[in-house]
């Protein structure tokens, strides 16, 4: 499990196909990495990945062809700047909220507008998932947690303050790039819940 907080700005250095699916290779740029172990979990890009080698500023990963395909990984150009994540402990503050890395889908950047030393930014979303995404609720693009401040039938609207677009591979995304977005997992089990289950 993620917050949304973004710890790190990382670069992607490489992508190595291999045995039908890619090998990612990532710098860690300014993500804290004491203490890194085989098998951790980091969110690149809000994409949740498994550390299978590292060294002192780098990392490797397998993406998978179903995370290539229904992900922005498969797109990303050596060099493209990546939003990087350690999985949370136990004790940490969740200062964003209940992220998995488990991306449900792609849009893609509308417009970007000046809004005092902030920025509003707007995304489309692919239709199925715009029932979930709520105004005031939370979502997350490409890992970074953000409230929702308005919602319609193309997309959703948020406001990015000065530090996140500082602090995070937005300050490097312009209108039309693509982003990964992944739903509140509130608004998942609800729906479940609502649906109800068959008896057994």
């Amino acid at each position: 499990m993620f917050t949304g907080i973004i710890e790190g700005v990382g670069a992607l250095a490489k992508a190595e196909p291999l045995g039908g699916d890619v090998r990612l290779t990532v710098t860690t740029g300014t993500l804290p990495f004491t203490g890194v172990r085989l098998g951790e979990s980091i969110a690149v890009n809000g994409v949740c990945l498994t550390v299978v080698a590292f060294g002192e500023d780098w990392f490797q990963a397998d993406a998978s062809n179903e995370t290539l395909a229904l992900t922005t990984l498969g797109a990303l150009k050596s060099d493209a700047q990546v939003n990087l994540e350690r999985a949370m402990q136990p004790t940490d503050r969740l200062g964003g909220h209940l992220v998995s890395g488990h991306v449900d889908g792609v849009g893609h950047v509308l417009s970007i507008h000046e809004d005092a030393r902030a920025q509003r930014w707007r995304f489309a979303a692919p239709a199925p998932l715009l029932r979930y995404i709520a105004r005031k609720g939370s979502i997350c693009v490409d890992g970074v947690s953000l409230t929702v401040n308005q919602v319609d039938a193309e997309g959703f609207e948020v406001a990015l303050i000065p530090h996140t677009v500082a602090h995070t591979a937005f300050s490097q995304t312009g209108v039309g790039d693509a982003v990964n977005l992944e739903i509140d997992l509130v608004a998942r089990y609800v729906e479940r819940l609502l649906q109800g289950s068959p008896a057994p």
